[in-house]
């Protein structure tokens, strides 16, 4: 088979040859990413040298609906525009297949995704690519392929940054911090010049909380309400835990609550959560447990997994980004919340500004959100919060020179360390 290509003589590129596997071609498609009124000198480079979005297979013809059937197509909405970094790892290989077949957005809801990969991983993305093809869902309507990630950001509606490198041998935690912390500047503009102005933005990649911070700081266009690190891997940890001790299934559990930083020093809220509508604490009894066992439990599980698994939690963390994704399209329960580390502009608890961090969150089910402002802050819950406050604190300073501050010195010493084993 012979590759379809097509450039415009406006924007040149360099087409990768790829590989077309049966029937499947693709195509070059120009994405139409509109430079930032602000743009840098670098900015504008980088502009220059985007690839073009590889729309792939059998998506490219998939766009016309006017052939089928009305009645499959007649309560559809318009297409959503995903992007998906880091899209040929683990995570995404469990994610996009409940993305593509209307489990997260709604059986009347169309998706595109969008794909970045890097060189190294280009032919693994062609395989997600095929699989996705062979999958035969209805709602798919096109994967375009990409390691550009301004390409993969254009006309975005929702970003999911899973992607990022992961720990080293003997690597510092501060170290680790820059070293995502570039990727995510450079991601962060992509987003800014690139995807649709109101682009929701759920960053996976670890440190997440300092991540989406890096990512929102380089996209002034974007609302700085849109950016969350996931947490909700935490909450749905925390519920778990709390429906084994009651023995009740986990669906008596709610307005359960993760406050602060993906890392050891998280807060699972016990003090406001519910089960069968009751307290917690009056069903449990037992604040030793609470205590000692539980709030660690739920903060180490994910090393506690990698011990028996030997590998991350990749399929429960896609799981977690999709009931992530559901809790902003879909009206939360009265009397119920979420957990998203989200911004904290504003917020009523006294949090210091300018930090993302898991709070309890509630939505109209519009793809926004509000922060509750009725959950009881206790002493010994607010002490806990002060803790994994100046943890971002501390990692907000160490990447100072990435988000313009100036004089910034990070406080991180050698051998501090509180990231989730397995998952950093």
């Amino acid at each position: 088979m012979q590759l379809a290509g097509k450039q415009t003589a406006a924007r040149p590129c360099a087409p990768r040859t790829v590989r077309a596997a049966g029937r499947a071609r693709v195509v070059l498609v120009r994405a139409e990413a509109a430079a930032a009124p602000t743009a840098t000198p670098a900015t504008a480079a980088k502009n220059n040298e985007h690839e073009e979005l590889k729309r792939y297979g059998v998506f490219k013809l998939a766009y016309d609906t006017t052939n089928e059937d009305p009645s499959l197509t007649q309560a559809w909405q318009k297409t959503v525009k995903v992007a998906v970094t880091g899209a040929s790892g683990q995570i995404s290989n469990h994610l996009l297949f409940m993305l593509a077949s209307g489990e997260v957005f709604g059986k009347n809801q169309p998706v595109a995704l969008q794909l970045l990969g890097s060189d190294r991983s280009f032919g693994a993305l062609e395989g997600v690519a095929m699989e996705l093809e062979d999958s035969l869902y209805p709602l798919l309507r096109e994967v375009s392929i990409s390691t550009d990630p301004f390409a993969v950001m254009s006309d975005a509606d929702w970003a999911l940054m899973i992607g990022a490198k992961p720990r080293g041998p003997g690597q510092e935690r501060a170290d680790l911090l820059d070293q995502n912390g570039r990727i995510f500047v450079d991601q962060g503009r992509a987003l800014n010049e690139a995807a649709g102005r109101n682009c929701k933005v759920m960053v996976v990649g670890n440190p997440c909380n300092t991540n989406a911070l890096i990512a929102m700081e380089n996209a002034p266009n974007i609302p700085r309400k849109n950016f969350h690190a996931l947490t909700r891997l935490d909450e749905n940890r925390a519920k778990c835990q709390l429906a084994l001790k009651a023995g009740k299934f986990y669906t008596n559990v709610s307005r359960t609550a993760i406050w602060g930083n993906h890392s050891t020093t998280q807060v699972p809220d016990f003090i406001n959560a519910r089960i069968g509508g009751r307290p917690a604490i009056d069903v449990v009894q037992d604040m030793k447990w609470f205590k000692e066992e539980f709030t660690p439990t739920v903060a180490n599980r994910g090393g506690a997994l990698i011990k028996k698994w030997g590998r991350s939690s990749a399929a429960s963390t896609a799981v977690s980004i999709a009931d992530a994704i559901r809790s902003l399209v879909t009206p939360t329960a009265p009397g119920d919340c979420f957990s998203s580390a989200v911004c904290t502009d504003g917020n009523p608890y006294g949090i210091k500004e300018g930090l993302i961090f898991s709070m309890p969150c509630r939505s109209k089910g519009d793809g926004d959100y509000e922060i509750c402002d009725d959950f009881i802050i206790d002493d010994w819950l607010r002490k806990k919060i002060a803790a994994t406050e100046e943890e971002l604190v501390k990692e907000k300073e160490c990447v100072g020179h990435l988000i313009g501050i100036t004089g910034a010195a990070c406080r991180i010493g050698p051998g501090e360390d509180t990231m989730l084993p397995g998952e950093n």
